[in-house]
C-alpha cells in the first residue's frame, strides 16, 4: 500500500517545471495545479502512476470564502489507484472574467475535458458545467445534464438566488393539507 502523499513529489519530478502545491485535510492528499498543466497531469497520474480509476469530478464555489483561493471555482477530479489502495485529489482554480450571475459564457471558465482519459469524466463533466457554468473543451457532448437547455443560470454558483430567478412561478404551491 502506498501513502497517497507520495504523489506529488512523483508529479513534481515528472513535471519540475510546473507550479503545483499540496494540501493535506483529514488524510487526503490534495495536489493543486495550474489550469494549462492539468489535463498533462492527469495523464501521467493514469498512464505512470496506476490512478485508473476516475471517481468523481466536481466544482466548488469559493465566493465568500474565509482564506482567500486562487480563483472563485475549483474543479477536483478524485481518483483511486486500487493496487496502491490510494486516493488522491487533483485541483485546479479558474476565475471569472465577467459577472457570473448572468448565463453568458465566461471565456475564462474553460479547462481541457478529461473524457479522453476516462469515459466517466463525460458526464460528471457535463454536471459541472450544468451546476456551475464551466465549460470543458474537447468534451463529446457539452450539454446541460440536470437542468433545461436554456436554464437561467448555474445553480450552485453561491450569486444564484435561493429561491430560483422565476422558474418556480408557474407552479401551483402544494401544502402539506392537500397532499394527505
Amino acid at each position: 500500500m502506498t501513502n497517497a502523499a507520495e504523489y506529488p513529489a512523483r508529479v513534481r519530478e515528472a513535471f519540475p517545471e510546473a507550479k503545483l502545491s499540496v494540501q493535506s485535510f483529514r488524510d487526503r492528499t490534495v495536489l493543486v495545479v495550474e489550469p494549462a498543466d492539468l489535463h498533462d497531469i492527469l495523464q501521467h497520474l493514469k498512464d505512470h502512476q496506476g490512478f485508473e480509476f476516475l471517481v468523481d469530478v466536481t466544482a466548488v464555489d469559493y465566493d465568500g470564502y474565509p482564506t482567500p483561493q486562487p480563483g472563485r471555482f475549483g474543479v477536483l477530479w478524485i481518483l483511486r489507484n486500487f493496487d496502491a489502495e490510494a486516493d488522491l485529489v487533483v485541483k485546479t482554480h479558474v476565475d471569472p472574467s465577467m459577472p457570473t450571475d448572468g448565463i453568458e459564457e465566461d471565456p475564462a471558465l474553460v479547462l481541457k475535458s478529461s473524457c479522453d482519459l476516462w469515459n466517466a469524466a463525460e458526464w460528471r463533466e457535463r454536471e459541472v458545467f450544468d451546476m456551475f457554468g464551466i465549460r470543458f473543451t474537447d468534451h463529446p457532448d457539452m450539454r446541460r445534464i440536470l437542468t433545461w437547455k436554456d436554464f437561467p443560470g448555474h445553480p450552485l454558483r453561491k450569486d444564484y438566488p435561493l429561491r430560483g430567478r422565476g422558474e418556480r412561478e408557474q407552479y401551483k404551491v402544494v401544502t402539506r393539507d392537500e397532499v394527505l
